[in-house]
């Protein structure tokens, strides 16, 4: 009878490698008008977040920085919101 480890391990760790590697390969479908909500599901929550503007009565401004990841080595993503929707997206190269 073949031991249920031998099996079950290796199942476990391929199941993993999926759910690490979507990260990165989101990063490059994020668009304008697209909810921040929609965002955080999609990539997960910021490395960095810097508030642009911040005033009592207007509109919120802030952007999400993403930093470089191992699926995606070089490439640094910067994503602005106002009021809770993405207004512009940067990918730069990282070196």
């Amino acid at each position: 009878m073949i031991d249920r480890r031998t099996f079950v391990i290796p199942v476990l760790a391929f199941a993993c490698v999926p759910a690490w590697a979507v990260d990165a390969r989101e990063r490059g479908f994020i668009s304008k008008g697209m909810p921040e909500g929609e965002v955080m599901f999609r990539i997960g929550k910021p490395d960095h977040e810097a508030f642009i503007k911040n005033e009592r009565g207007q509109p919120e401004e802030k952007s999400w920085t993403y930093f470089p990841h191992s699926r995606d080595p070089q490439t640094l993503t910067i994503i602005t919101l106002k009021a809770g929707v993405v207004a512009g997206i940067e990918r730069k190269i990282a070196r």
